[in-house]
Formats: C-alpha cells, sequence, structure tokens
C-alpha cells in the first residue's frame, strides 16, 4: 500500500517507490495513461475565457547522463544533457553518441548511462470539486501538492495502488 506522508506546514505529500522506475517507456506509459485516460476524474476548467484539458502537462524535463571512456576503458569525462519532452530525449541520445566532433573534443567514446538517467513531469489537474492541484512524478517519487480536500489525496493513492509499476 502506498505511504503517501504529509509535510508539516504545507499541503504536500510525496511517495517514494520502493525501486525506481525502470526506463523512460515505463515512465512516459504512467504519464501518458493520467493525460489521456484520466483516471482521476479530473475535469475541463476555464480561466479568464481560456479552456483547459482536465489533467495538462506544466513543466516536464528528461536528464541524460553520459561518460567519456578511453580505448582502455578509462573514464575520461562525464555529461549530462536535459531535454523538455520524450521525443528530445530519446533522439539526443542518438545524437551524443553518434557527434563525431563531441567524440574527438572528449578523445573517448561516450556510453549512455540510462539507470542514472533523471525524468520528471508536473501535471495540472482540475478536480470536479472545483480544485486545482498538481502531481509531480519523477522516476523515483512522486508529489501531490496544492490540494485542500483530503479526498484528493484519497484517490491518487488508490490510483497508485492499481498501478503494478509503482508497487
Amino acid at each position: 500500500m502506498p505511504d503517501f506522508r504529509p509535510r508539516p506546514g504545507t499541503i504536500t505529500t510525496t511517495y517514494r517507490l520502493a525501486t525506481p522506475l525502470p526506463d523512460i517507456s515505463a515512465f512516459s506509459a504512467i504519464v501518458r495513461r493520467l493525460v489521456y485516460d484520466n483516471p482521476l476524474g479530473c475535469t475541463r476548467f476555464a480561466i479568464r475565457r481560456k479552456g483547459y484539458p482536465p489533467v495538462r502537462k506544466v513543466r516536464e524535463m528528461y536528464t541524460a547522463k553520459f561518460e567519456y571512456r578511453n580505448e582502455r576503458g578509462k573514464r575520461i569525462g562525464s555529461t549530462i544533457e536535459m531535454y523538455d519532452s520524450v521525443e528530445g530525449y530519446e533522439t539526443g541520445i542518438a545524437a551524443v553518441i553518434s557527434n563525431m566532433a563531441n567524440i574527438a573534443s572528449h578523445r573517448g567514446k561516450p556510453k549512455h548511462l540510462p539507470e542514472k538517467d533523471l525524468f520528471s513531469v508536473m501535471l495540472q489537474c482540475h478536480d470536479p470539486s472545483g480544485e486545482l492541484f498538481y502531481l509531480n512524478l519523477a522516476r523515483d517519487r512522486f508529489s501531490l501538492s496544492s490540494y485542500r480536500d483530503v479526498r484528493i489525496r484519497e484517490r491518487v493513492e488508490a490510483w497508485v495502488r492499481g498501478v503494478p509499476e509503482l508497487a
């Protein structure tokens, strides 16, 4: 059972995953389900005559980590690359690995370290009660913030229990 822990003095709860999500595919699938399937029952809303979907991405960040090794296998450098979309992350990795000028500058071959990559997405959700709240998803934790109604937290906890990748 997920153990969401409230932070004192704020309206944020955090759930740490027992094991981080294995890769970008698993992470992206969970985000897609939240946005397109809307399992939390969020509703469309409008602010100043502008309409918004029930669940929308507000911010996303994907970090790929690399290290450079010489012909003897010795680590001679490292770098991180940050992207604002899954597509950018995936094509960016291929670009770093195939960039001959970069390889010549480092005097070594880049090796992608997928187990050290970081992913995060902030979703804005509109509860049927009219309350806006945020769900921050990362590779190793989820945070629910800016909510007042405890039923929102209960709904998110129930959804987490129903997602096998998060158990």
